[in-house]
């Protein structure tokens, strides 16, 4: 159990549940009329991208023991019960579990999961450390989470259940939602961590400009993405004598994770460093609540 919960810590627990829920609602979207008939296929996706994902992560948690001692000496590393040996073992098997069912599935999915962990590594590791200037690093997740899970995982799985190519468009509306959202991930993330950042010369958004400027900016780029979306599926709302389900779902379950999500901005306080990350950890909350809105909209 202990090296179950220590294994549970090093794979960063919310960006596994993030790329679980993301790969789930996109086999519903993809299987709304065949859900158990690809099961087989949906397990194989959730541990190549869960297996991919403990790469990528960690990885990171080997490039950066001496700035995490610093930013979050919780995490197993430098916390002292996980070695960096066995860290890299983990993410040497990692690597090979989700390349190997990848190419099992399609030679695509595995070019994407390829590209995801080389992408992965450029962002952590020299010479290109993407990590250490904010508009690489921004790049970098929003091009792994936002495009190539979004985008080019529904491509693919979409063709091999449905022989189908194209992006329908709550699907498109999900994938722009997402790659807004993961854009500002990249910048809040860095939020409570200035201080090890500044130590080690990461050029963060909030370290080159400051807290409040990148505060306000995401948080203004995330309301103003809430109300594009809403926008969309108002046609669906007015212009139908009787709404289908996943419309209302869509029209108003956005809303109320808007007014949400406002409420939570307020309630931040950027001098209270705990206040900050309770923020960062909320932020993670809207970005599951998402695909948990199209999931909803399309599991019935």
């Amino acid at each position: 159990m202990k090296e179950a919960l220590t294994l549970w810590k090093f794979s960063r627990p919310h960006t596994v549940i993030g790329s679980a829920i993301s790969i789930v609602t996109l086999y519903i979207i993809i299987c709304k009329d065949c859900k158990s008939e690809h099961l087989p296929l949906l397990m194989m996706v959730l541990i190549m991208g869960v297996a991919c994902n403990v790469f990528i992560v960690g990885i990171n948690q080997i490039a950066d023991v001496n700035i995490d001692l610093i930013n979050k000496p919780y995490l197993p590393i430098p916390a002292g019960i996980l070695s960096v040996q066995r860290a890299k073992i983990i993410v040497s098997v990692a690597l090979i579990l989700s390349l190997s069912l990848a190419l099992f599935i399609s030679i695509y999915l595995f070019l994407i999961i390829f590209l995801s962990a080389a992408i992965g590594w450029a962002y952590s590791m020299p010479p290109l450390y993407l990590k250490k200037h904010h508009l690489t690093s921004a790049l970098a997740i929003t091009i792994v989470r936002g495009i190539l899970i979004n985008v080019g995982g529904f491509l693919v799985i979409n063709y091999i259940v449905n022989k189908s190519i194209g992006l329908p468009t709550d699907v498109k509306i999900l994938a722009g939602f997402i790659i807004i959202f993961s854009f500002v991930i990249s910048w809040f993330k860095d939020l409570p961590d200035i201080e090890g950042d500044s130590k080690y010369k990461i050029k963060t958004l909030a370290i080159v400009y400051s807290p409040k400027s990148v505060f306000i900016i995401g948080t203004f780029l995330i309301s103003l993405t809430y109300l594009i979306t809403i926008s969309l599926k108002l046609p669906d709302i007015i212009n139908t004598p009787t709404p289908s389900l996943s419309a209302l779902v869509l029209f108003y379950g956005n809303i109320f994770l808007f007014v949400l999500f406002v409420f939570n901005s307020f309630a931040i306080d950027l001098t209270n460093h705990g206040s900050i990350k309770i923020f960062y950890k909320r932020f993670w909350l809207f970005f599951f609540a998402e695909y948990m809105l199209f999931l909803i909209a399309y599991i019935f």
